[in-house]
């Protein structure tokens, strides 16, 4: 039995998500007659409490779509220095909105309205015009931490005084809001656009939604169909986000509790060093002494337990639908034998 803590991307679709998929009702989406696209988008956003919603293939799309929305070329984008959006979107920033990236190094991903308003250009020719903020909840690098919602709540403050917009990458958002025991309209009502994964934790096979106002929508649907983005029948693949809307956000407290059962064994071993706070579903912990990242993921793997390397000292761990209790206590003892 392989154990695969590699990423929550790696959830499979249930039987019952399957089910639903099957009999999905579907149109032609790029003209707007997928009546399962449909739902799923009105759903998603009266979940936000937001006027509206667009289905796309990926949270990378969905993200730099609301970044090509938000700016104009030539201007400035703030955001972590280890935010997806800057780290793990092929220099999409650049290539698709021609906008420089000013990054702040945060505390586990997250930055404060201070450090925001510090980042800030002054009104100055020589100087890009400072348009957007993108936060990332949870933080992937910072180890799944969630923002305290009251700094959310400044750095809007910030953003608003200075004419520059909003931007969340909520890949892993659900994650944010079961840990902080918030509700999605408290986020709807403070940021211009929202990036929602569908195919993480929530285990749908395929796809991200993109939130906003009308006007901002409208606009999306035509940088998607520009990117590349528009789907046909896709119905059959939002039919797995609606399922996993309905269903799965609720159970994601289990992948949490998995999370703090590895992370308490962690601390344990003299080959490892400091684990970052679990406050979600991902561990990243250091690894000393006698081995090297690459070396006890090569361990484990042998033991059928796949995990990453980071960095030359760094591993990561996602716990996510598809690791059971059963198989947390395998990689507990094949952690205890090694």
């Amino acid at each position: 039995m392989q154990i695969d803590l590699r990423s929550d991307t790696f959830t499979k679709p249930g039987t019952a998500m399957l089910d639903a998929m099957i009999k999905a009702e579907v149109g032609d989406d790029v003209f707007g007659e997928d009546p399962t696209v449909n739902q799923l988008e009105a759903f998603a956003a009266e979940i936000f409490g937001m006027d509206a919603a667009l289905f796309c293939p990926s949270g990378t799309m969905t993200n730099q779509i609301a970044i090509k929305c938000h700016t104009l070329p030539g201007q400035e984008v703030i955001c972590e220095k280890e935010s997806h959006v800057y780290l793990y979107e092929a220099a999409g920033i650049a290539f698709n909105s021609a906008c420089q990236v000013k990054t702040i190094e945060g505390e586990r991903g997250m930055i404060t309205a201070g450090q925001v308003l510090e980042a800030i250009n002054p009104d100055d020719i020589h100087r890009p015009v400072s348009s957007l903020v993108s936060l990332e909840n949870t933080t992937n690098r910072g180890g799944g931490a969630c923002y305290d919602f009251a700094e959310i709540q400044h750095i809007k403050e910030v953003c608003l005084k200075h004419n520059m917009k909003l931007h969340l990458d909520g890949a892993r958002l659900f994650n944010a809001l079961l840990a902080k025991q918030e509700s999605p309209g408290q986020y709807g009502g403070i940021f211009d656009s929202i990036s929602i994964c569908l195919s993480k934790g929530l285990g749908a096979p395929v796809g991200s939604v993109l939130l906003g106002n009308a006007a901002f929508i409208k606009q999306a649907r035509r940088v998607r169909k520009l990117m590349g983005g528009g789907m046909r029948q896709a119905g059959y693949l939002a039919a797995a986000g609606i399922y996993a809307l309905e269903n799965n956000i609720s159970r994601l407290a289990i992948d949490h509790k998995n999370a703090h059962r590895i992370a308490e064994l962690l601390i344990e071993f003299d080959f490892i060093g400091r684990v970052l706070p679990v406050e979600t579903n991902i561990i990243i912990f250091e690894v000393k002494g006698k081995y090297t990242a690459k070396e006890l993921v090569a361990r484990l793997k042998q033991k059928d337990i796949l995990c990453i390397p980071i960095s030359a000292t760094m591993v990561r761990m996602v716990t996510h639908l598809d690791i059971s209790g059963e198989m947390v206590n395998k990689v507990l003892e094949a952690l205890k034998s090694l």
